[in-house]
């Protein structure tokens, strides 16, 4: 009876030492490995952040870009003076980047004949310039050598003179010309007008009529 019993007990305690093991198998497998969760924990919170910095960032980076084009786009609208004024079919709407950029380019092109037409104008007063400053220093010359020689413009013509030559020249033309011209309309006056100049206003036949006047008013001083 000894040994059964022995044999019985050991047996029992065998099975609580296996059932203990089970269990504690169980338990172990159970509880989530703190190492492996730990290492998820620290890189997950990583990886999204980095990702939401790329974001940002990309984000930060698409409103400049906008900004920056809605900038260009209101100072353009602010330079360009036909963009303040907006055609009566807009009314109070706001211009398009398109219509923007069309009034600028024509804008720009109109700038670009006024320096062209401005730079014309310069040249043609640096020219006006360039002759006044030679006729400055011709004028000069003269009155030096007049000073230097007064008694040489005792000889000279008077104004009197002069203009009696103009007046004789004005007067010869002017009897062809009245001759010769027919105001009876625009049409005609114009056609007469070309006819006379081609016909009266020849270098030989100018240079006939101051020659003559010339020698009749030499007749009447001497």
């Amino acid at each position: 009876n000894l040994l059964p019993a022995l044999f019985m007990e050991n047996a029992r305690k065998g099975s609580i030492v296996s059932r203990a093991n089970s269990i504690g198998s169980t338990s172990a497998s159970s509880v989530p490995n703190t190492d492996d969760e730990d290492s998820d924990y620290h890189q997950e919170p990583y990886k999204e952040s980095y990702k939401d910095r790329r974001r940002r960032a990309h984000t930060q980076a698409e409103q400049k870009r906008r900004g920056a084009i809605k900038k260009g786009y209101d100072d353009l609208q602010a330079i360009v003076p036909t963009c303040e004024q907006q055609d009566f079919c807009i009314g109070s709407q706001k211009l398009s980047k398109a219509i923007i950029l069309q009034k600028t380019i024509d804008y720009i092109q109109f700038l670009h004949k006024e320096k062209k037409k401005q730079e014309e104008e310069v040249s043609t007063l640096r020219k006006d310039a360039m002759a006044l400053k030679i006729m400055k220093v011709n004028y000069e010359q003269i009155v030096k050598a007049h000073q230097d020689n007064p008694s040489e413009g005792k000889d000279q013509v008077t104004d009197e003179v002069k203009f009696n030559v103009f007046q004789g020249i004005m007067d010869s033309l002017f009897q062809s010309f009245n001759a010769s011209i027919s105001v009876t309309s625009f049409q005609e006056l114009s056609a007469c007008v070309f006819s006379w100049i081609e016909e009266h206003c020849k270098p030989q036949t100018l240079r006939d009529i101051v020659i003559g006047v010339l020698h009749q008013l030499k007749s009447q001083l001497y």
